[in-house]
């Protein structure tokens, strides 16, 4: 009981210190002790290490920017897409008189 106690201790320690170093490493070792396959923690790694190094943000912000994105641009699309039919109702509304 008393090495859980530790262990714990030890553990929130270094996830909760926010040193990047070792919280880098936490994902990919989360990876290793659920899955037990190395291959897939290093390319989660390493991919991590690549969205970070080309964008500055972490490959979870880089991914939730990217779904704001595309919503915001569905959103547009669907405003463009109501001003055309409004212009549309309009010239019709007008040739009609």
């Amino acid at each position: 009981m008393k090495f859980l106690k530790i262990s714990f201790l030890f553990l929130a320690l270094i996830v909760l210190s926010g040193c990047p170093q070792t919280t880098a490493l936490l994902g990919s070792g989360i990876t290793i002790a659920s899955t037990g396959n190395i291959m897939q923690a290093g390319f989660q790694y390493g991919a991590n290490t690549a969205i970070k190094k080309e964008t500055g943000k972490d490959a979870i912000n880089h991914m939730l920017d990217a779904v704001d994105n595309i919503e915001n641009e569905s959103k547009n699309k669907k405003s463009l897409k109501d001003l055309k039919e409004w212009i549309k109702n309009k010239v019709l509304l007008a040739k009609k008189k």
